[in-house]
């Protein structure tokens, strides 16, 4: 059904006045419609499986924010902030526009943000119909926007057709991601990853939260339905979906949520999960979910006879994904809001093999690491990665940062403060070695690591300090050898583990003298040391 409003006011402020439109359409309406366009194919299981050619991961250098009065003052300009000036937008804006005009194209209207209080409208109006099931998937939706929402709400304009011209719009190549704050617009033109459409939306959060008192978090949450809150931060392939999807407890998202004085709450109203090895023994519940009619599977191999989703398969790419509602998931809190959180876990995948599996952290721990972002590549995901590679990501969302990162960092500080937030990083890497010779962490063992922190049975065992990375580590934990436990102890020669995690202390020390002067002296001190 059309949405009061949708189809009077915006086709011809956006220079779209001979556009065809289909507006909110249903699940079955928008399989027909992708099924007529071949735009997909229909697996076994009733999910679409959908190509994206070959971006088929986020475009982060193509991503671009106006320079403009109403936001220039606020902006971290940097590498993953570029500018282009209103001119090149409106150029760009013009262009994608008379490209689109007169074709039919699909409107999905809802919302991000679960707290009434802080929602934002939006309108994402797609070039491709799977797009539409995508957008669908995952934002909120609710009754019909009010009328004194109308002027907040943002408009995403998603044109995968398009081929950008960096001469005359100021881009890097042919992909764009351009967001202009004044005119509460967002162009994507080149790609057809649809990731791109969920993270500018994100992005916009991170600008517009901080500033009503909000903290906008890439993180996961779970609760037990008592008021046990968790979070769990962590970059792409650490278990941020994995980990917070568990039988025994609630999920509220899996990606992204704000933190508000009245607590925790969900952006989404979807998930959108990686699927490389996914198995219904090691991830039950997301693995049920993708194996459902209106589950998207994106750049996932489909045997074309029989209809059968293999993922082990990744000849399309390693980033294939899954978009499906948060209904999907067996236990899931239906408003998408919580209380404040109990627990914060900060999760990285260190390819290195030297960190410990859990760790407690102190305020300044917490954001240290949260700062800091760190997890690490493994030889052969990447050309010319040959072996473990650091990677840090401020705030574990460097590219979605519009403001500076401590900031968000600072906020974070005063909400574990102010609320006696534990706060943990857990290790869901490798042990015994570096990749290549040492072992991934098993999920079921960081499962139970994370049951006995968030259940407090890590508030009354030993711990002991971890000279180099300046880390309280448990001694005993309920289901986990000891010998897990210690990181040193699993390799089987100590000289060379010690010369590893020096070598990763180093990069640690590096990458925070970015921070310098903008921190103060008890969260750069509780960081990683060396004699």
């Amino acid at each position: 059904m059309t949405a009061p409003s949708t189809l009077e006011t915006f086709p011809k402020a956006l220079g779209l006045s001979r556009a065809q439109f289909r507006s909110n359409l249903s699940t079955p309406s928008l399989y027909e419609e992708v099924i007529r366009r071949n735009e997909a194919h229909i697996t076994a299981d009733g999910s679409l499986a959908c190509l994206t050619g070959i971006h088929t991961g986020r475009s982060p250098l193509d991503k671009f924010l106006v320079r403009e009065p109403v936001s220039e003052s606020q902006i971290a300009w940097n590498d993953v902030n570029r500018a282009i000036t209103a001119e090149q937008f409106e150029r760009l804006f013009a262009d994608i526009t008379k490209a689109l005009d007169g074709s039919t194209l699909y409107v999905r209207e809802g919302y991000a943000g679960a707290a009434l209080r802080h929602r934002l409208p939006i309108r994402i109006i797609t070039e491709y119909a799977w797009h539409s099931l995508f957008a669908k998937n995952l934002f909120l939706y609710a009754a019909p926007v009010q009328a004194a929402e109308e002027a907040s709400r943002f408009t995403v304009v998603d044109a995968p057709s398009f081929r950008a011209d960096p001469t005359r719009h100021g881009t890097r190549s042919e992909v764009v991601i351009a967001v202009s704050f004044a005119r509460r617009l967002v162009l994507i033109g080149g790609s057809s990853y649809a990731g791109e459409i969920k993270k500018s939306i994100f992005s916009i959060m991170n600008y517009l939260l901080p500033q009503s008192g909000v903290l906008p978090m890439h993180c996961s949450a779970n609760t037990d339905g008592a008021g046990d809150v968790a979070l769990f931060f962590g970059l792409s392939g650490t278990g941020k979906t994995t980990l917070s999807s568990d039988e025994g407890r609630i999920l509220i998202g899996d990606d992204e949520h704000g933190w508000s004085d009245e607590g925790v709450f969900n952006f989404e109203g979807g998930c959108y999960a990686k699927t490389l090895n996914l198995s219904g023994e090691a991830e039950p519940q997301i693995y049920a979910a993708t194996r459902r009619f209106g589950a998207v599977l994106e750049n996932v191999f489909v045997d074309e006879a029989s209809g059968q989703v293999d993922f082990d398969d990744s000849r399309y790419t390693e980033n294939g994904r899954a978009a499906y509602p948060i209904s999907f998931i067996e236990r899931v809190e239906a408003t998408g809001q919580a209380g404040h959180p109990r627990n914060v876990v900060m999760l990285t995948a260190d390819a290195f093999g030297v960190l410990p599996p859990i760790a407690r952290l102190s305020a300044e721990g917490a954001m240290y690491h949260f700062l800091s972002g760190y997890t690490a590549k493994v030889a052969g995901t990447e050309k010319g990665v040959t072996e473990p590679k650091a990677t840090f990501s401020s705030c574990f969302g460097a590219p979605f940062l519009p403001l500076p990162a401590v900031r968000y960092a600072t906020m974070l500080g005063e909400r574990i403060a102010q609320h006696g937030s534990r706060a943990w990083l857990v290790n869901t890497g490798w042990t015994g070695g570096p990749y290549g010779t040492g072992a991934r962490m098993k999920i079921a063992l960081t499962r139970a690591m994370l049951r006995a922190a968030i259940g407090g049975e890590l508030d009354h065992v030993p711990y002991y300090h971890h000279p180099i990375f300046n880390l309280d580590v448990p001694r005993s934990c309920p289901g986990v050898s000891s010998d897990v436990l210690d990181a040193r102890s699993t390799w089987a020669d100590p000289v060379a583990y010690d010369a590893q995690a020096a070598k990763l202390a180093r990069m640690f020390i590096d990458n925070f003298k970015t921070f310098d002067g903008d921190v103060g002296p008890a969260v750069g001190a509780a960081g990683p040391s060396l004699p």
